[in-house]
């Protein structure tokens, strides 16, 4: 390699360091005094509203929270007129494993192979990305990250948005394994000259047999005490001790009774369906299992020609009405459009949900399917002060503005990529 050419990739290698550096964010350092919110409207998470409270947290634990009579310690913070909200929580994110969608080396959210239950997500978070930067502003502080690829994906870790690697952003690890669930109809390939509708899949048996066979070695490979170790089925022994919930991934009632069917006739009891298209029809069937249904963003066009033009604005609604857990996703491989959870839960809303009950699927239901709701998802005394301040309606977009917000009691910044050249662009046209 000649001299010039070494001076040019060391150029371009500083350049890349300088970028890198430029790019890493500082999480919130440790609190180290309490702190007082007074003046604000306060939305538990729980459906309950408490106008003028007062909250107070220390060593990121809230200690008090109650009318402007609750005694105060430490720094007051006046948020008169403005709003408090626990921390939302993104279900089935993709965030921290994909940067930039066209750049294959900076995607881990799809990894080779059918059945890898032994892929874990956890390592595979960049905490330092720049996409989940800018997903605190809008109050996301919380989010299941999983992987996407296969029929069984591998296991998902509940992250927090604001740490400096993924062994300090761990909330909770390995939460849950994820499953493809095969279409029972098949779209034809058109530019094969086959009829673009839908069709039976005739394949589908095939492929919910594969998984019975795979899901039952699996059983019984963690029941049996064997002496030669096989890592993709050890990977499953959560879902089994009831330490794991199956995230099934399935649209259709015979996909869902399918696949909830299966796991429960193995012993899988903690079942999440994702999507969840046509679950509003077999409720019944789904309260019966104690099955929670985490339903894909209201921002969407309608699955099928003659389906209502409004079909996924008011899904959330016909669920939970029918006295489903419903949380709310944000669409397959779901990565910037995260940004927009509180604005899918507006939506439905305007739907005619209560909006503190549209709040908590994105808040304490959303807690309770990942198992972290001891700790997250509402404003209550012995939980993690993981909150923000608004101010106004955080579900609708042109008052989702928030002046502060806090993980595990530490402040975090607010500003991202977006803020930076919002305030370039501001100056360069004065205003």
């Amino acid at each position: 390699m000649t001299m010039k050419k070494t001076r040019i990739i060391s150029t371009l290698l500083l350049a890349l360091v300088v970028l890198v550096v430029k790019a890493q964010q500082t999480p919130g350092a440790k609190q180290t005094q309490p702190i007082s919110i007074v003046g604000a409207t306060a939305h538990i998470g729980n459906g309950e509203v408490l106008a003028n409270a007062t909250l107070v947290f220390e060593n990121g634990i809230i200690t008090a929270i109650g009318d402007a009579n609750t005694p105060t310690k430490g720094t007051v913070i006046d948020a008169s007129g403005k709003d408090l909200y626990p921390g939302l929580i993104a279900l089935e994110t993709s965030l921290g494993l994909v940067e930039v969608d066209a750049v294959r080396a900076s995607d881990d959210e799809d990894e080779l192979g059918d059945f890898i239950p032994h892929v874990r997500s956890q390592i595979a978070y960049n905490a330092e990305s720049k996409v989940i930067e800018s997903m605190r502003p809008n109050g996301i502080l919380l989010a299941q990250v999983a992987p996407k690829g296969g029929i069984i994906s591998g296991s998902s870790s509940v992250m927090q948005l604001d740490g400096w690697n993924w062994e300090d952003a761990t909330v909770k690890a390995d939460d849950a394994i994820h499953l493809n669930w095969p279409s029972s109809f098949s779209r034809g390939r058109w530019w094969l000259g086959e009829d673009p509708g839908l069709k039976t899949n005739t394949n589908y048996p095939k492929q919910v047999a594969a998984i019975k066979e795979f899901l039952e070695q699996a059983q019984a490979y963690n029941k049996a005490s064997s002496t030669e170790r096989n890592q993709v089925l050890e990977a499953t022994a959560g879902l089994f001790k009831g330490t794991q919930s199956l995230y099934i991934n399935a649209d259709t009632q015979q996909e869902i009774i399918d696949g909830v069917q299966t796991a429960k006739g193995l012993g899988i009891d903690r079942i999440v369906i994702v999507g969840g298209t046509m679950a509003y029809k077999i409720t019944d069937f789904l309260k019966e299992n104690n099955v929670s249904v985490a339903v894909a963003a209201t921002h969407k066009l309608p699955p099928t020609e003659d389906a209502d033009y409004d079909f996924y604005y008011k899904l959330p609604k016909l669920l939970s009405d029918a006295g489903i857990n419903v949380g709310i996703h944000t669409m397959d491989k779901a990565n910037f459009q995260t940004r927009n959870l509180p604005f899918f839960a507006g939506q439905v809303v305007g739907q005619g949900m209560d909006k503190e009950e549209a709040l908590g699927m994105i808040t304490l239901k959303a807690a309770q399917m990942l198992g972290i709701d001891d700790h997250y998802g509402s404003l209550e005394v012995g939980k993690s002060a993981t909150l923000f301040i608004s101010n106004g309606d955080a579900l609708d977009m042109r008052t989702n503005q928030l002046d502060a917000a806090y993980i595990d009691g530490r402040s975090l910044s607010l500003e991202t990529h977006q803020t930076t050249l919002y305030k370039r662009y501001s100056g360069k046209y004065g205003h």
